[in-house]
């Protein structure tokens, strides 16, 4: 029973990502969406400024707290709607919220880490054991890995509480620079024509954020590679 009750906050989460994403209220956040309503969204913008960025900061500290898929998309409709910025701060502010939540409701479930742990963490137990701040913070820093999944990782191997929130505070926010600016870039581009193709991702705006992504994610196989050619020379020199 006592188990069931650990697990209790971590499942309501998980529970209330597939009642957010089955609900399809993200398909609401789709750029095309948000273009086609564009003039009401600045306008309701220009009258209340902070009770919406109150309130998309809510719903992105929702979206992240119980680990679904899809966040981008909020982050993308952030930078459209408010500007690379602004949606910045507010993404920020939210990513870290809601990731604290999170980890609080893994670390709760999880107990003193006893039980068997799941294949993610198994991988990623001996760098962080080897290396934990250098380790978490190359965690962080990869986009293309999932946000949620290396959260309950995290929480699972024990990360001190100050080290997470710094790592994913400051490898969230470089990657939100990135991903808001592509929502940005996809509201200039888009406002030129009404339909959303390949042509619209050629637009400067839209183009060297995603390129900046690429390098991010090409991360890990350049540190790998760089890694294995030191381990390399210094079995030669040694």
């Amino acid at each position: 029973m006592s188990r069931w009750r650990a697990a209790l906050p971590l499942v309501l989460l998980l529970l209330a990502g597939l009642l957010l994403f089955a609900s399809g209220s993200l398909d609401k956040l789709s750029p095309q969406q948000l273009l086609s309503h564009q003039v009401e969204l600045r306008a309701h913008i220009a009258a209340h400024p902070w009770m919406l960025r109150v309130a998309y900061i809510g719903l992105l500290t929702l979206a992240v707290s119980t680990g679904i898929p899809g966040t981008i998309v909020i982050i993308i409709a952030g930078g459209f709607a408010f500007g690379v910025i602004d949606a910045t701060l507010c993404s920020s502010i939210g990513l870290t919220l809601g990731s604290l939540i999170l980890y609080l409701a893994s670390r709760y479930a999880f107990g003193a880490g006893s039980r068997q742990p799941p294949p993610m963490v198994t991988k990623l137990h001996h760098g962080f054991e080897c290396h934990p701040v250098s380790y978490t913070l190359f965690l962080r820093f990869i986009p293309m890995l999932p946000f949620g999944g290396i959260t309950v990782a995290l929480a699972w191997l024990r990360c001190p509480l100050w080290l997470f929130l710094g790592a994913t505070w400051l490898g969230g926010t470089i990657t939100l620079i990135f991903e808001t600016w592509i929502g940005a870039g996809l509201g200039d581009a888009m406002s030129q024509s009404d339909r959303l193709g390949v042509g619209t991702f050629m637009h400067r705006e839209v183009l060297l954020p995603l390129g900046a992504m690429a390098l991010l994610a090409l991360l890990p196989l350049l540190i790998e590679r760089i890694s294995r050619h030191c381990r390399e020379d210094d079995r030669h020199g040694g």
